[in-house]
């Protein structure tokens, strides 16, 4: 086990790394000055020179990079003076720096002036939990529904699903999000009761806010559209596989109803594949659902990404990407873990 953790958090950091210098040479080469979006167009020169020393923006590209890696690390190193501004905890002084603990800082926000690290915290749940609530109905869905096509099998509910699969995973789900939003957001809202936009919080003139559960339910259905047809599929030919095993006719002949081989001996041994399915679309999710928060008005880590790229707001576009890159990262290394679990027959190496 601790060989297999070991191994998989050294490649985990190699591939974290690989994106932070993607990401940070990939802004740091596209044209235009920080500065000036910052300060504003009108600022005089002597303004837009200090914001590009605060910015590092006078230093070599390399240098830069070095500085950029020392500030997103957990691990920096820094002078006493910049303890307000990384709240870091010293671990190691070294005459006017130390080598401290802290939370990696991403920088402020061109547009809004406040820290990354704040605006993402703030967007962050509502992204988990509509990508929590759309591989929820994936899972739920399209499990009933492989189990249906694999008892039901060469018969118009086993083709019916087939092609419903069929056609969830070739429609991408910012096209999906679009028709939901417009048939049931827009043409059948005096019947659904539903919004094209919202969040998960409404607020109302006077500062108050309200729980606005309603709003959840068009956007996760239309993030968890393709995993559920996969799901649905995959589901469908583990049981098929399953059903047709010795075990499960002994299991017949012993006098078990339909329902307990199911539930007891059969779904057990086929859900493998679909927990991999369903871990590993979670991670996709969380990356997959910027455009559908765009269509939405969704308050989440896409709609601000796309925000900020509209507006060149370059620091809360990097701190975004790598927190994706992060939480899929740490999503890929929890399946893997909890697919050992699962099956006894596959080795942590």
């Amino acid at each position: 086990m601790f060989r297999f953790l070991s191994k998989r958090i050294r490649y985990s950091l190699l591939v974290l790394w690989g994106v932070v210098t993607l990401v940070f040479f990939l802004f740091n080469v596209l044209p235009g000055d920080p500065a000036r979006l910052v300060m504003g167009q009108r600022a005089d020169k002597a303004s837009i020179e200090n914001a590009r020393r605060e910015m590092n923006l006078d230093k070599p590209l390399f240098t830069r990079y070095i500085l950029y890696l020392n500030d997103i690390s957990p691990i920096g190193y820094h002078r006493i003076d910049e303890q307000e501004k990384y709240s870091f905890i010293k671990l190691i002084p070294m005459g006017e720096k130390s080598l401290a603990l802290k939370w990696p800082y991403l920088g402020r926000s061109y547009s809004s002036k406040k820290e990354v690290t704040a605006t993402l915290a703030d967007a962050l749940p509502g992204t988990l939990i509509l990508a929590l609530s759309a591989m929820l109905i994936a899972t739920i869905f399209g499990i009933a529904l492989g189990i249906v096509a694999a008892l039901k099998k060469d018969t118009w509910m086993d083709t019916a699903s087939i092609a419903a699969s069929v056609a969830g995973i070739s429609m991408p789900s910012f096209f999906a999000g679009l028709i939901i939003a417009y048939v049931f957001g827009y043409l059948l809202h005096h019947i659904t009761g539903l919004n094209m936009t919202g969040s998960l919080w409404e607020y109302d003139a006077f500062g108050g806010r309200r729980l606005a559960v309603q709003n959840l339910i068009l956007p996760a259905i239309a993030l968890g559209i393709r995993p559920l047809a996969i799901i649905t599929q995959l589901t469908r030919s583990a049981m098929l596989d399953v059903l047709s095993q010795d075990y499960i006719r002994t299991a017949y002949a012993k006098g078990l109803s339909t329902a307990q081989v199911v539930w007891r001996h059969a779904l057990p041994n086929a859900l493998n594949p679909v927990v991999t399915a369903v871990t590993g679309w979670l991670a996709e999710l969380l990356a997959g659902s910027f455009f559908i928060e765009y269509i939405f008005g969704w308050k989440g880590i896409g709609k601000i990404t796309v925000d900020a790229l509209d507006k060149f707001d370059f620091p809360l576009v990097m701190g975004s990407v790598l927190l994706t890159a992060f939480m899929f990262i740490i999503i890929n290394l929890l399946t893997d873990l909890l697919y050992a679990r699962i099956d006894p027959r596959v080795r942590l190496r």
